[in-house]
């Protein structure tokens, strides 16, 4: 048996749950969110716990099993405290702002970098280092916050670049120079 799957979810108060089938709907103090997991799980709502169950020992029912377990944790949380990731900025005139709703980035290029937020992702900046990306959705905020980062990668030679708040850059000795 799955060490995480048979741990049933507990759902705290304020967070109604609507289960049809395999589509769960729950919607909470800070939005809604919504999912339709594999057919095979099956997902049970009782008192203040969600369920999973599988029909089988299979390895890929096995998998699912601890997945659906964890997808469902992970919106239980967005909908109650919501989630963030924090971006570092490093480098010589590298810096952030807001432009509305919009991120603007200066990162070394010619132009400034603009980023738009995904509906349901905020941006807020913290003096013009740091970037902090929040949101109900779990997945779709480590989406935007990769993609921010991909913008300009740490180097491993100066660090510059945007990295997450608690990434360690792995730096190398520069050239030595002629002697």
């Amino acid at each position: 048996m799955s060490r995480i799957g048979k741990l049933p979810v507990p759902v705290p108060a304020g967070v109604t749950c609507d289960l049809k089938g395999s589509h769960l709907k729950l919607k909470g103090p800070k939005g809604t969110l919504e999912r339709t997991f594999h057919p095979d799980m099956t997902l049970t709502f009782a008192g203040n716990e969600i369920a999973v169950t599988r029909p089988s020992d299979e390895p890929n029912h096995r998998a699912l099993h601890g997945l659906t377990r964890a997808l469902v944790q992970n919106m239980v949380v967005g909908v109650t405290q919501g989630y963030e990731k924090v971006l570092a900025i490093t480098g010589v005139g590298y810096r952030a702002s807001l432009q509305g709703k919009a991120l603007s980035l200066a990162l070394g290029y010619s132009h400034p970098v603009s980023i738009e937020p995904p509906d349901g992702i905020t941006f807020a900046v913290d003096g013009t280092q740091t970037v902090k990306i929040s949101g109900i959705d779990k997945e779709l905020v480590g989406q935007t916050a990769s993609n921010v980062r991909a913008w300009r990668k740490p180097e491993p030679y100066k660090g510059k670049g945007v990295r997450y708040e608690n990434e360690t850059i792995r730096r190398k000795v520069g050239k030595s120079g002629a002697k």
